[in-house]
C-alpha cells in the first residue's frame, strides 16, 4: 500500500444498531475492487463496474454523501465512485444507497489517494472535490488535499473534455488550490467572471456541511475542463 497518511478522524461515534447492521449485510456489495499496489498498477478501468454507463464519475472525499446520493440520483445511467476515510461518511452512503435502491454507486473507504494510480490514463469523465477539510491553520496547510502533484494525477485521470469541480467555502483554500489547478497547462478554468464562482453551479447539490456555513468566505465554485 501507497505510504500516504490520512489526517482527521476515520471513526465517529458508534453506529445505530439499523446502520451497523446494514454495513455488515450489504458494505462488500458496494466496495469497489481495487487492489492497491505499490506501484500502482495503471490498469484498472472503473467502466467495467458498469459496462452500460454512459460515464463514471468520481467523488473524492463525499463527507456525509448528501451531494453523492444526489447525484447517483439525478444521473442513473453514470456510475458513480464515492471515497471517504471516515467511516461514519461510508455508513450514510450505503444508507442512502438502500433506500434510493441505487445500482449505480461503488464505494471506497479510504483515502482516495491510495488508489489513484491504480486507475487506467484517461478513465475518469468527471470528479467532483466538494468542500474538503481545509486545514485552516498555517502549519496544518501541507496536509489539505489540492496541491501540485495531487492536480496532475487528476489530470492523468480525467478523459479529454472531462471535468472537475472544485468548492471551498475558505478564501485561502480558494486561492491556493485555483493556483494548483490553474498551472496545469492541461487544465481549463471555465469562469469568466466572478458570478461564475460564487453562484452555485444548476447541477450542484447542497451539502450539509456547506449549510453549516464554517467557513470564512462564500462558497467558491471552481469548474475546469481537461483539453
Amino acid at each position: 500500500m501507497q505510504n500516504i497518511k490520512t489526517f482527521g478522524r476515520t471513526r465517529g461515534r458508534p453506529l445505530s444498531f439499523r446502520k451497523a447492521s446494514l454495513v455488515d449485510a450489504r458494505l462488500a456489495d458496494f466496495l469497489l475492487p481495487v487492489e492497491i499496489s505499490n506501484e500502482g498498477s495503471n490498469n484498472f478501468d472503473p467502466k467495467g463496474l458498469m459496462p452500460n454507463a454512459k460515464a463514471v464519475w468520481f467523488e473524492i472525499g463525499f463527507g456525509g454523501s448528501e451531494h453523492l446520493i444526489a447525484q447517483a440520483k439525478a444521473n442513473p445511467d453514470t456510475l458513480i465512485i464515492g471515497a471517504e476515510p471516515f467511516f461514519d461518511g461510508v455508513a450514510k452512503a450505503l444508507d442512502g444507497i438502500i433506500e434510493n435502491k441505487l445500482e449505480n454507486v461503488r464505494l471506497i473507504n479510504d483515502d482516495a489517494r491510495k488508489y489513484l494510480a491504480n486507475f487506467q490514463d484517461n478513465s475518469i469523465d468527471r470528479i467532483f472535490i466538494m468542500f474538503p477539510d481545509p486545514w485552516q491553520k498555517l502549519r496544518h496547510r501541507k496536509r489539505r488535499l489540492v496541491n501540485d502533484a495531487f492536480a496532475h494525477e487528476i489530470t492523468r485521470l480525467l478523459k479529454n473534455d472531462g471535468k472537475l469541480r472544485f468548492a471551498t467555502d475558505w478564501a485561502n483554500y480558494a486561492e491556493t488550490a485555483l493556483l494548483a489547478l490553474t498551472k496545469n497547462p492541461s487544465l481549463k478554468w471555465l469562469a469568466e467572471g466572478p458570478e461564475d464562482w460564487l453562484t452555485p453551479p444548476q447541477d450542484h447539490f447542497t451539502t450539509r456541511y456547506q449549510l453549516k456555513g464554517l467557513g470564512d468566505c462564500a462558497p467558491h465554485f471552481f469548474d475546469f475542463i481537461k483539453i
